[in-house]
């Protein structure tokens, strides 16, 4: 069989067996196939060790000046090293897999606002209004349960049991995790059904503009627009989006003494290597306690 025809059985196992979402099998089609260009990969027996540092040299060149970080270059590889493991399972004769080395990346730094800020940000909304009332019960939701937007939108009514405190979420990978509702969360979602004139299923829609009107399902742009607005009128510097509301749910939980691994399961990561750049944020609190305590003179 020619590239081509592997790839499209690539595509259809990772849809099929690995249930991954259509965005991230476009995205691997994407980078297969710039790289079977580029290098002029017709079959499987092709794909040398050559062509892939000659590809990795293309991609610096040609993407270095163009805004596209080293993290994004890399997901070619990551995309060439699934494609070699499926062949492999395939008993298709090919490179293997652990010959793509990735190029190494810094560790993130992500800037997160302080503990005031949040508070800020989470008290922002009028209470006295039907969508300051629907924005803090979305701001609540995201910051107790460390949800993804793309979760988030998803939610429907009936998704949250508010008599139970939990409810099942599907995430990446179609892996379902459980997460947890604050009494915050909580006091927050149940205001807002009770005031809620619309029979909508989704939790989140839009403020009817009179008796009547239709409302929809927020986006996650709209969500993101939302979350940006609150964190302007907060007065925080920091950018803050719904995935920062995220990072500090895991830095909270890791500050308060939680083990990492309950923090991976909670967040929905696959991998502890994912959980781990929180537990390098967490540690510059490590420089104020050695500051604090540290060679103190004996009175």
């Amino acid at each position: 069989m020619n590239i081509k025809k592997y790839l499209d059985d690539f595509l259809e196992d990772m849809e099929l067996e690995r249930g991954r979402s259509q965005k991230t099998i476009e995205n691997y089609q994407y980078y297969l196939k710039r790289f079977f260009d580029e290098e002029k990969i017709l079959s499987p027996s092709n794909i040398t060790e050559d062509k892939i540092r000659a590809f990795r040299l293309f991609l610096n060149r040609a993407q270095a000046g163009k805004g596209v970080s080293l993290r994004t270059r890399n997901y070619h590889l990551i995309a060439l090293r699934m494609f070699l493991k499926y062949l492999a399972k395939r008993n298709v004769i090919s490179l293997s897999a652990e010959k793509v080395e990735l190029a190494r990346v810094p560790d993130r730094d992500i800037d997160i606002p302080a503990a005031d800020d949040l508070t800020r940000l989470l008290s922002t909304p009028n209470r006295d209004t039907l969508q300051g009332i629907r924005d803090r019960a979305l701001l609540e939701l995201l910051f107790s349960t460390g949800l993804r937007v793309g979760e988030l939108v998803k939610l429907n009514r009936d998704s949250v049991d508010l008599k139970r405190d939990e409810f099942s979420v599907r995430g990446k990978g179609g892996k379902i995790r459980l997460v947890f509702l604050s009494q915050d969360a909580k006091d927050a979602l149940s205001q807002y059904n009770k005031k809620r004139p619309d029979v909508n299923e989704a939790l989140f829609v839009g403020i009817q503009k009179k008796v009547g009107g239709r409302t929809g399902r927020l986006t996650t742009r709209q969500i993101e627009r939302l979350v940006k607005r609150y964190a302007i009128k907060a007065g925080i510097a920091n950018k803050v989006t719904p995935h920062t509301l995220r990072h500090l749910f895991a830095t909270d939980l890791l500050t308060n003494g939680a083990d990492i691994r309950s923090v991976q399961a909670l967040l929905g990561h696959s991998s502890i290597t994912t959980t781990q750049i929180y537990t390098h944020m967490t540690d510059r609190q490590l420089r104020e306690v050695h500051k604090s305590f540290h060679s103190k003179k004996k009175k």
